[in-house]
C-alpha cells in the first residue's frame, strides 16, 4: 500500500471508529443501560454493566490495531488486571487514553466530566457503571472511596483535561489524594504516551498523523499515600502534600521513561 493510500485508509477506519464510538454509545445509552436498572442487586448489575464497557472498549482497541490505525505497547498492565482496589493515576496527553485504560481494567470506575452526564451518548453509561462526577469536589471523594470500598480501581487524569502540550502537564487537582487517604487505597502511577501526537488538545479528530500512531502504556509500582502526607497535617495540607509528590513521581518518570524529551 502506498503512503497516500494507507495515509486515507487510516483516516477513513478513524472516522468510522468514532461514528461506530458514538452510535454504540448512544444505543447503550437509550436502548441497553437503562434496561440494567431493572436488574433487582445492584451491586451485580455494577459489575455485569463495567465488564459489558471492559469488553467493548477491548474489541474497539483490538480492531483499531488490527485496521493498522494503532498499536498499544503495555508494560506492567497486569496490576490493571488484578482487581485490587487502587486509584489510578494517569497523565493524558490524547483522547483515547480513557479508552485504553479502560480495555485494560476489568472491574473500573472513572472519574468523569460533569458534562457527559448529559451526554446523549454517554448519560446511561456513567449512570448505570456507576461512574463518579468531578461536579462536587466533596461528593467525588465520598463517591470514590465508596467504589475503593466495593473493590473497583478509580481511573482517575488529575489534570482534568487533556496535556497542554508536550512536555507540559496541567496542575494535578487534589480529588484523588483526598480520595487515596481517606480510603487508605494506594496510588497507581500510570504512564501515557502517544507517537506521533494524535487526539490531543490542539488536533482534530481528523488530524490523522502521517502513520499509525503508537500509545505506550506503562504502570508503575503502586505507592503508599501515608508516608507522602505529613502527620501532624491537616487533611487539607496532607492531601496537598500527596498531590505534589505523585506529580512530581510521575513527571520524573516521563522524562526517564522518555516520554518527555529533555530539551523541548
Amino acid at each position: 500500500m502506498t503512503p497516500r493510500l494507507d495515509y486515507l485508509w487510516r483516516l477513513f477506519a478513524t472516522g468510522l471508529a468514532f461514528v461506530v464510538f458514538g452510535v454504540c454509545g448512544l444505543l447503550f445509552s437509550v436502548l441497553v443501560f437503562p434496561f440494567a436498572w431493572l436488574w433487582p442487586h445492584r451491586a451485580s448489575r455494577q459489575r455485569a454493566v463495567t465488564f459489558v464497557i471492559y469488553c467493548f472498549f477491548r474489541l474497539l482497541v483490538a480492531v483499531l490495531q488490527h485496521a493498522r490505525v494503532m498499536r498499544v505497547d503495555a508494560s506492567g498492565a497486569a496490576a490493571l488486571r488484578d482487581c485490587s482496589p487502587a486509584i489510578v493515576v494517569a497523565n493524558h496527553p490524547t483522547y483515547l487514553d480513557v479508552m485504553v485504560l479502560l480495555s485494560m481494567t476489568p472491574r473500573a470506575c472513572c472519574v468523569v466530566k460533569n458534562a457527559h452526564w448529559g451526554n446523549p451518548c454517554f448519560w446511561g453509561i456513567v449512570r448505570a457503571a456507576e461512574y463518579v462526577s468531578n461536579a462536587d469536589p466533596l461528593a467525588l471523594v465520598e463517591a470514590g472511596a465508596r467504589q475503593l470500598a466495593a473493590g473497583y480501581t478509580v481511573i482517575v487524569f488529575p489534570e482534568g483535561t487533556r496535556s497542554p502540550a508536550p512536555n507540559r502537564l496541567h496542575a494535578f487537582s487534589r480529588g484523588f489524594a483526598h480520595m487515596a487517604l481517606q480510603a487508605g487505597a494506594p496510588v497507581l502511577p500510570v504512564l501515557m504516551d502517544c507517537d506521533p501526537p494524535a487526539f490531543t488538545k490542539q488536533m482534530r479528530w481528523y488530524d490523522v498523523p502521517p502513520r499509525a500512531f503508537r500509545m505506550r502504556v506503562n504502570v508503575l509500582d503502586p505507592v503508599a499515600v501515608g508516608p507522602l502526607a505529613a502527620h501532624d497535617a491537616s487533611p487539607a495540607m496532607a492531601a496537598r502534600h500527596v498531590t505534589h509528590a505523585i506529580e512530581a513521581h510521575i513527571t520524573r518518570h516521563l522524562f526517564d521513561y522518555g516520554f518527555f524529551k529533555t530539551g523541548n
